[in-house]
């Protein structure tokens, strides 16, 4: 496996995220989305993207806004080399004496492959409950 990082293009994008059944965006928001991302990270095997991670951010929040590995390629440790890879972004990234924000939204029944790797279920004694609202044109 090889991973690489901010080189994740339009078209894997789109075919990992049919690959788990997501909904893709008009293409106009998904380029203008990856030219915007802080932080990418693929996961290639023989040539091929079988894995991505995306994240946004301003030194202070990042937000992880994309985790996918194949169906095929699940179960293999790469999602987790891909939040590795992005936590250690993060890590070098924050100066001494200051503090980062790392959140993410997880897909319903993955909560466990995140708390493994030190992330708090929300809410919890410092944050109240998650939110979100779809706009749709």
């Amino acid at each position: 496996m090889i991973y690489r990082e901010n080189a994740l293009s339009y078209d894997d994008y789109c075919r990992l995220r049919e690959s788990v059944a997501w909904l893709n965006f008009s293409r106009e928001q998904t380029e203008k989305a990856l030219n915007n991302s802080l932080y990418t990270v693929i996961a290639e095997d023989d040539g091929k993207v079988v894995g991505m991670g995306r994240m946004t951010g301003d030194g202070l929040y990042y937000l992880i806004v994309d985790i996918v590995v194949q169906p095929d390629h699940q179960k293999k440790g790469i999602g987790s080399t891909i939040i590795d890879m992005m936590i250690d972004y993060v890590d070098r990234e924050t100066p001494i004496g200051g503090r980062s924000s790392v959140q993410l939204t997880a897909e319903k029944g993955k909560e466990t492959f995140y708390e493994k790797r030190g992330f708090k279920l929300i809410p919890h004694e410092h944050c109240g409950s998650g939110m979100r609202k779809i706009i749709r044109k």
